[in-house]
């Protein structure tokens, strides 16, 4: 298994394929890419005499706990919901490069996911028309359901 430094293989600001030196998770959040730790390792299953020497599989770390990024309620809920460090893997392909950016990619869902607040609910009433409507549908199945009934015989 291979380690490496928070700057990235490519040296300081880790520019991998094109990326900037921030993770944008959302409009008020950005991660440094130093504040992420790397670990690069050989991806599990088939791929010949490549997958025994290139180590594909990248994973990426977040320590929650201590970002400085991060503001005291981001910091509380993602501690909440996630944990004290947040771990992405990623070995679907078999280039490094894109593996990072799917892990980076994973990890900016993650961060989203856990940092999105559900609007509450306020309760409603039906309104009239609605009532209207619903009593009408109901009395038109009611009548639908009669006429499937046996006929009136000719005695009565």
């Amino acid at each position: 298994m291979c380690t490496e430094s928070p700057s990235g293989p490519q040296g300081a600001g880790g520019n991998v394929s094109g990326m900037a030196d921030d993770l944008r998770v959302s409009g008020s959040l950005r991660i440094p890419l130093a504040e992420l730790e790397w670990r690069f390792s050989r991806s599990g299953g088939p791929g010949g005499q490549h997958a025994n020497t290139a180590d594909t599989r990248a994973e990426v770390r977040f320590d929650v706990a201590g970002s400085p990024s991060l503001g005291p309620r981001q910091r509380a809920r993602l501690l909440e919901r996630l944990g004290p460090v947040v771990r992405v893997v990623a070995s679907d392909e078999r280039s490094q490069a894109r593996n990072r950016q799917l892990a980076l990619d994973r990890l900016a869902a993650r961060l989203t996911e856990a940092l999105h607040i559900e609007r509450a609910r306020r309760p409603t009433r039906p309104s009239r028309g609605a009532k209207e409507r619903r009593l009408e549908a109901k009395r038109h199945q009611g009548e639908r359901k009669r006429m499937r009934g046996r006929p009136p015989s000719p005695d009565d």
